[in-house]
């Protein structure tokens, strides 16, 4: 056996020694990952290595729920999750920005902008106080405002949950824009505010992925993405059925994100539609 067939063995024995331990090979490790724009990793800190298990399956956005605890920013979806070292900052805006910089000023090398959606889980006004001085630390991977001028970066903070309106409306610099919901639609805000409109499935629809979806409700589903299309914001909803047959309709009717706790098996199903 020649020196370099060594090599490839054993980088080859320490892939999957890494993929037996972790359940995923580090992105640097893999083949270059195809990114997907209509992925979206909700509640993504779930996952064993979170913002990372999502970007190496391709994902342009990610949502992380934050509370804010002595004056911290920590991510979990309940206050019992919470652990003080799991800040938004070490989980997502760290290695982002580490990324941006590797890349070239993207988070995948010649791949689009992603979202960061942070859903505000404590009460708006103090977690947005936070929020506001963290962000300018990112400034040169964010999408931003200044004196009305959209500016498009690498990553475009969305916050949801308990959203502080006038608080961000104020800003003279704004790095971050807000989830909307149906209510939104017609909304004369421009669409770097209002950039994203969200909601629940099963509060707008039945339909549940079995048998044929009912052609009200996709016509119904056809006009919103068309409403929102219109003023220039994306589309996505939250707690749909991880079934292909939802993900069909939703993305052959023109949903921007879709919502998933399978990252394996969005991404199966996006490749396939791409090839």
């Amino acid at each position: 056996m020649s020196f370099h067939q060594r090599i490839h063995l054993s980088r080859m024995f320490i892939a999957g020694l890494i993929l037996f331990t972790t359940g995923s090979i580090p992105a640097d490790e893999r083949a270059e990952v195809k990114p997907l724009r209509q992925a979206h990793a909700h509640n993504d800190y779930a996952h064993q290595r979170p913002l990372l298990d999502a970007l190496d399956h391709g994902f342009c956005s990610v949502e992380a729920d934050v509370f804010l605890v002595k004056g911290k920013l920590l991510v979990g979806h309940t206050m019992f999750e919470l652990k003080p070292d799991r800040t938004l900052e070490s989980l997502y805006l760290d290695p982002l920005l580490e990324r941006v910089k590797k890349n070239g000023g993207r988070v995948y090398m010649d791949g689009p902008p992603i979202f960061l959606l942070i859903d505000f889980k404590s009460k708006a006004g103090p977690t947005y106080d936070a929020l506001r001085k963290i962000l300018p630390k990112y400034e040169e991977m964010l999408s931003r405002v200044e004196e009305g001028k959209f500016i498009q970066g690498a990553v475009t903070v969305v916050i949801s949950g308990d959203r502080p309106f006038d608080a961000v409306k104020a800003e003279k610099i704004r790095y971050a824009g807000l989830d909307g919901r149906p209510s939104d639609l017609e909304s004369k805000e421009p669409a770097d505010f209002l950039p994203m409109i969200s909601d629940s499935w099963s509060s707008q629809f039945k339909w549940r992925g079995d048998g044929a979806m009912p052609d009200a409700e996709r016509a119904k589903l056809k006009a919103m993405i068309e409403q929102a299309h219109q003023s220039g914001r994306v589309v996505r909803f939250w707690a749909t059925p991880e079934k292909e047959s939802v993900w069909i309709e939703l993305a052959d009717a023109g949903v921007d994100l879709l919502n998933t706790d399978d990252l394996a098996g969005l991404q199966e199903f996006l490749t396939k539609r791409q090839k």
